[in-house]
C-alpha cells in the first residue's frame, strides 16, 4: 500500500516522534485500493454473518449469503443498516467479537429513546487513533503541535477521538472539553497551541469571548482549527477565518461508524472531505427509495466499514445529506462534498424543503447579525409555521430591527421559497452552544 508524508511544517526529522503506518496519508492508484477494499470487505461481510445474529438474519431475510460478495458491485445486495436496528440490538447484540474483548464502549445521548451503543477492540482504538492521527496531518497539523480539544469527552466519541489521534500523531494534547469559555480563552493564550478541535459553533463562542475580553482573535498561536460534529457552511467558514485568520477544515465521523476521522478536508484545498476508504466504503443512496442514486447526485450518505473488528457495520444509514466527487489531494479517494444538512433534520414549510443551513447561509450574510440562530417550529392551526430568531452584535433601534427583519424575511421568501416569520433579539440572549448547537426547537404539539 502506498503511503505519503507531508513536508510542508514538518520537525526536524531527528527529534520527530515516530508514526505508525496507519497514520500516513495513502497514495495507493486505484486498482490497488480497489484491492483492498474488496478483500476487507469480504473479510467483514463473512465475520457480521457468522458472529452476529442480526445479520445472519437480514442476510437470510433477503436470499444471499456471504458467497455471494465477490465485488464492490455486490455491496447493494447487503441489508441496510439503520439506528433502529442499534437500539433495537441494545446493549451488545451486534458485537463481533466478545464482551470481554471489548476495551471501549461509547454510546449517543439517548435522548430520543435508547442509546446506540458502540465497541472497539484494542486493535479497533489502533486504527481509530491512526486515521484521526492521519486526518489531523491532512488537516495541517504536525508532530509536536499543541492541540487543544474542546470537544466533549465521555460517552460522546469526538473527545477521546481527537485526543488519541492527537497523541498518535506526536502532538501535545490539551484536553479541555467543551465549556467554561472563559478558562477555554485563558488556555489558549497560556499554552500556545497551534491546532484546536470543536465544533464550529462552539468556535464561535470562544472568538466573542476573546472579543469581549479586549484579545485579538488574530492575535493567538492558532493557526489550524479541525471543526466537524454538525454541519456548516462556507459563510461560517468565512467568518470563522476572517475573524481569525487560522485555516478552518471540515472533520467528518459517526460513532456508529467510527467516531471522527472517517472523512477529513485537506488544509490546502478546502475542496471537501476525502473519505478514508482503505477502511470506510462509502454509498449514497436515495433516503426514501434506498435505491443508489447517480453519480454526483445527492443523497444520504451510507457507509460499510472494512476494518472494525468489535462492531462491523453494513450499509449504516448516516442521514446525512451529501453527494461524492473524485479525489483531488488523495486521487484515489472520493471526496464527500460538506453535509448540507440531515434527512431528520428536514423542515418541511408549506411544502418546502428547508434545512437550517439554508437559513445560516443568509444570517450570515447580514453584516449586522452574529452567526446564532434558530429555527423555532409551531403549528397554531393546520399550517407549519418557522419563526427564525436572530440577534445582531450589537443592540439596535426598533425601527432598524425591524427592516432588517423584513429584509432578511424577504430573502428567505425568494431565495429558500418559503415563508418564515424574522425575529431580532437582543445580543447574547439565542442560546449558546457548548458542542453540538441546536438550530432546530419544535414547539409543535406531540402527536
Amino acid at each position: 500500500m502506498g503511503l505519503m508524508t507531508t513536508t510542508s511544517h514538518d520537525t526536524d526529522q531527528s527529534t520527530r516522534p515516530s508514526l505508525g503506518e496507519g497514520t500516513l496519508i495513502p497514495t495507493m492508484s486505484l486498482d490497488e485500493l480497489r484491492h483492498v477494499q474488496t478483500e476487507r470487505l469480504r473479510t467483514t461481510v463473512r465475520a457480521a454473518y457468522d458472529k452476529i445474529p442480526h445479520y445472519r438474519k437480514a442476510f437470510e431475510d433477503k436470499g444471499i449469503h456471504p458467497d455471494d460478495i465477490r465485488s464492490l458491485d455486490d455491496v447493494v445486495k447487503l441489508p441496510l443498516t439503520g439506528k433502529a436496528d442499534l437500539r433495537e440490538n441494545y446493549p451488545f447484540g451486534l458485537f463481533a467479537v466478545p464482551r470481554e474483548q471489548v476495551v471501549r464502549i461509547h454510546a449517543s445521548s439517548g435522548t430520543t429513546g435508547r442509546p446506540t451503543v458502540v465497541g472497539y477492540t484494542k486493535r479497533d482504538i489502533d486504527t481509530w487513533a491512526d486515521l484521526v492521527a492521519r486526518s489531523i496531518r491532512f488537516a495541517g497539523g504536525r508532530p509536536g503541535d499543541i492541540v487543544h480539544v474542546a470537544y466533549g469527552y465521555g460517552l460522546f466519541t469526538g473527545g477521546l477521538g481527537a485526543h488519541y489521534g492527537a497523541e498518535r500523531l506526536g502532538c501535545t494534547v490539551v484536553p479541555v472539553s467543551g465549556g467554561m469559555t472563559d478558562r477555554q480563552v485563558q488556555l489558549i493564550q497560556d499554552f500556545g497551541p497551534q491546532v484546536i478541535m470543536l465544533t464550529p459553533s462552539y468556535f464561535l463562542s470562544l472568538i466573542d469571548e476573546m472579543d469581549r475580553r479586549g484579545i485579538d482573535p488574530h492575535s493567538t498561536s492558532l493557526r489550524v482549527g479541525i471543526f466537524g460534529a454538525e454541519p456548516w457552511t462556507e459563510q461560517m467558514r468565512a467568518e470563522i477565518e476572517g475573524r481569525t485568520g487560522i485555516d478552518a477544515v471540515d472533520i467528518y465521523g459517526l460513532s456508529e461508524v467510527m467516531g471522527p476521522g472517517v472523512g477529513q478536508e485537506s488544509g490546502e484545498t478546502k475542496d471537501g472531505l476525502h473519505i478514508w476508504e482503505d477502511h470506510f466504503y462509502p454509498e449514497v443512496i436515495d433516503p426514501d427509495t434506498q435505491e443508489p442514486v447517480a453519480e454526483g447526485e445527492v443523497g444520504e450518505l451510507v457507509f460499510t466499514s472494512l476494518t472494525k473488528e468489535a462492531m462491523p457495520v453494513l450499509r449504516y444509514r448516516t442521514r446525512d445529506l451529501t453527494r461524492l466527487s473524485p479525489g483531488t489531494a488523495v486521487p484515489s479517494m472520493r471526496r464527500m462534498e460538506r453535509i448540507t444538512g440531515r434527512s431528520d433534520d428536514l423542515m418541511i414549510i408549506r411544502g418546502v424543503n428547508v434545512f437550517p443551513t439554508q437559513i445560516e447561509e443568509h444570517v450570515l450574510a447580514e453584516t449586522a447579525l452574529s452567526p446564532y440562530f434558530q429555527c423555532v417550529l409551531t403549528q397554531p392551526g393546520r399550517m407549519v409555521q418557522l419563526t427564525v430568531l436572530v440577534e445582531p452584535h450589537e443592540r439596535m433601534a426598533a425601527s432598524e430591527a425591524a427592516t432588517l427583519a423584513h429584509r432578511l424575511e424577504h430573502t428567505i421568501k425568494t431565495r429558500i421559497g418559503t415563508t418564515a416569520r424574522v425575529e431580532v433579539r437582543d445580543p447574547g440572549t439565542i442560546e449558546r452552544s457548548m458542542g453540538k448547537a441546536r438550530r432546530i426547537v419544535d414547539e409543535r404539539p406531540k402527536q
